[in-house]
């Protein structure tokens, strides 16, 4: 069977992370996509967010680097999921790099206009309760393993907050 990387961003304010509503899908998500041929992980999640939300964010780091300046590291990934694609086309497996991300600036914006976005609350991830699709008059869970990923991310996010707080007013 066909395998695909992928990269996806929780990507967390506050205590709150953005998810987006996939039509093929049906389905809440977070923001990713396949890595192209000349990025890393790291990029592709970058890049992705940005396509997807119109927001820059940057990586939240969830393990510590080597003191050496060469070759460059790549930020690691908080897991690597096998996900299983359905399709109209070939059925194919997602080898999806999963990134903790934080808004770089404000988090607002193209977010706001967009209805199929939605910041969703720590407290709603954790109630595991449906969420409307604005305009849409649809209503789904998020799925358990982003529900749980989410509460992950908002706490390791957090955590590196307390340590690293993101300056006043970015």
């Amino acid at each position: 069977m066909m395998r695909h990387f992928t990269a996806t961003a929780f990507v967390v304010d506050g205590p709150r992370t953005l998810l987006h509503w996939h039509k093929r899908l049906q389905q809440w998500m977070p923001p990713g996509g396949h890595i192209e041929a000349d990025e890393d992980p790291a990029q592709a999640v970058l890049r992705e967010v940005a396509e997807e939300t119109g927001l820059l964010a940057e990586v939240i780091p969830v393990q510590p680097t080597a003191a050496f300046a060469y070759p460059e590291q790549v930020p690691a990934p908080y897991t690597i999921l096998i996900e299983d694609i359905p399709g109209p086309a070939e059925p194919h497996k997602h080898i999806d790099m999963i990134y903790f991300c934080r808004p770089v600036g404000r988090s607002e914006g193209t977010v706001a206009a967009d209805q199929t976005l939605r910041w969703v609350s720590e407290d709603e991830l954790k109630g595991a309760e449906a969420l409307d699709v604005a305009g849409c008059g649809v209503s789904a869970r998020v799925p358990d393993d982003v529900r749980e990923l989410a509460l992950i991310a908002i706490e390791v996010a957090r955590q590196i907050e307390e340590i690293s707080p993101k300056p006043r007013g970015a």
